[in-house]
């Protein structure tokens, strides 16, 4: 009988453990590399409210990224802490060889396949909030917001509304300005979606926020990285990040991550163009696809490769042998390819038969037709494999219990998930990742 109390004992101590659930606010800023807060000084970035997350609470000296290193992909590992082939989204863009989903991005939070961090922190209890996170639409989210776009015209706004929480949007606008387009990637689109974020903190008090920022990537693309105008958004970057931080208040734990880095590109590789010569695909007057035998599912400077499965027998033999002659080429731009087996062991989609990995200063282009390689306006591209250490994401954490000042080295983004589960006293069953901060 004693034996039996004092288990009963020590499982009620580790439920009520468990029950202590500190509030998390998770703030994305998207291509955000961990060397611009690691190194500000040499860079003279001018960042004060995230270096100061930096000597107030944990970093990672750099984030691991997933197969591809994109912002979908990334951000559905971030929530999960599972890899791309675990929750469903491996890509961008669903795979759509024939052009027929209208350029249709992953949206939708019913193709993740596991548990998120909305999810456990609802089933214990706690309020949910979100303002612009990828892959968002339908989620069960207390208060919802999600990332969403269709033409970019007005009809865009009427949207949003409809897939966003019932009444939300007015009570976030009331004396405030209108919430940004979903489709607008600006610094100013970031600025007003913000200020949305802090009133929703401030009326709701959430027990689990998300917040995405989407400027400092799509100056970086235009740009790229480190360059004049990515490190002038990222300044203003850094007041929102303050303001959140005001916002939140002093008992709310907040965590700063991002997907992906970023590197400078100036030349575009056209596989496709290569698999129409070789007979892959077969293109109609305009170029889009109408038949393929093997084709590219690109993300960024990575490119999934899938095989028909109507295929005449031997053509994943020709592929590899083309992808094979294009890596043994020093112009092509091609850097690894991998095989079925090993983009498993990565995590990636389960589908691919190989993944193609271009150099630094490359990018893929979906045009059929042209150069294999050719010159583009110098800008930033992300995608690479998760090995490049520029491709390295950012983890900030600061807080209530959360250790001052204290370097966590390079962890995984699957690790992230797992530590904000923890400190939210919930528990993600199926992550693949470790809470880093115990």
């Amino acid at each position: 009988m004693s034996v039996f109390r004092a288990v009963v004992t020590l499982f009620s101590i580790a439920a009520g453990a468990h029950a202590q659930h500190t509030p998390v606010l998770l703030v994305s800023v998207d291509g955000l590399r961990p060397d611009y807060v690691l190194q500000a000084d040499s860079y003279g970035l001018k960042i004060p409210h995230l270096r100061r997350m930096l000597a107030e609470g944990a970093h990672a000296t750099g984030v691991h990224g997933v197969l591809p290193t994109v912002t979908y992909p990334s951000h559905a590992t971030l929530v999960t802490g599972v890899s791309p082939n675990r929750h469903g989204i491996c890509a961008n863009h669903p795979f759509d060889p024939e052009g027929r989903n209208d350029g249709g991005w992953y949206w939708y939070a019913a193709d993740i396949k596991v548990p998120t961090l909305w999810d456990e922190a609802r089933n214990a209890g706690l309020t949910t909030a979100n303002i612009h996170w990828p892959v968002t639409v339908g989620a069960v989210i207390d208060f919802n917001v999600p990332q969403y776009w269709r033409a970019g015209t007005a009809d865009d706004r009427k949207l949003l509304r409809v897939l966003s929480t019932p009444g939300l949007l007015d009570l976030l606008e009331r004396d405030a300005s209108a919430f940004a387009d979903g489709i607008d990637e600006t610094l100013a689109a970031d600025q007003r979606r913000t200020e949305a974020a802090a009133r929703l903190l401030a009326l709701k008090r959430p027990g689990f926020m998300t917040m995405y920022l989407a400027s400092l990537d799509h100056i970086e693309h235009e740009h790229g990285p480190l360059s004049t105008e990515a490190n002038a958004t990222l300044e203003q970057i850094d007041a929102l990040i303050g303001r959140l931080r005001s916002a939140a208040g002093g008992q709310m734990v907040v965590s700063v991550v991002s997907d992906h880095g970023f590197l400078s590109v100036d030349k575009a590789v056209r596989l496709l163009a290569s698999f129409r010569e070789h007979g892959l695909i077969e293109v109609d007057e305009a170029g889009h696809v109408k038949s393929w035998q093997a084709t590219a599912w690109f993300s960024g400077a990575t490119a999934a490769i899938r095989i028909n499965p109507q295929a005449p027998s031997g053509t994943r033999r020709r592929v590899a042998g083309l992808l094979e002659a294009l890596a043994k080429d020093a112009g092509s731009g091609v850097d690894r390819v991998l095989g079925g087996d090993e983009v498993k062991q990565r995590g990636g989609c389960t589908e691919a038969s190989f993944v193609v990995g271009l150099k630094p200063g490359f990018t893929f282009s979906s045009q059929t037709g042209g150069l294999l390689v050719s010159d583009i306006t110098p800008g930033g591209m992300h995608g690479y494999l998760a090995d490049r250490k520029e491709m390295n994401a950012t983890f900030l954490i600061a807080g209530p219990e959360v250790p001052r000042g204290r370097s966590l080295g390079e962890i995984d983004l699957r690790d992230i998930a797992p530590t904000l589960a923890g400190i939210l006293g919930v528990r993600l069953r199926e992550a693949e990742g470790r809470d880093v901060l115990h």
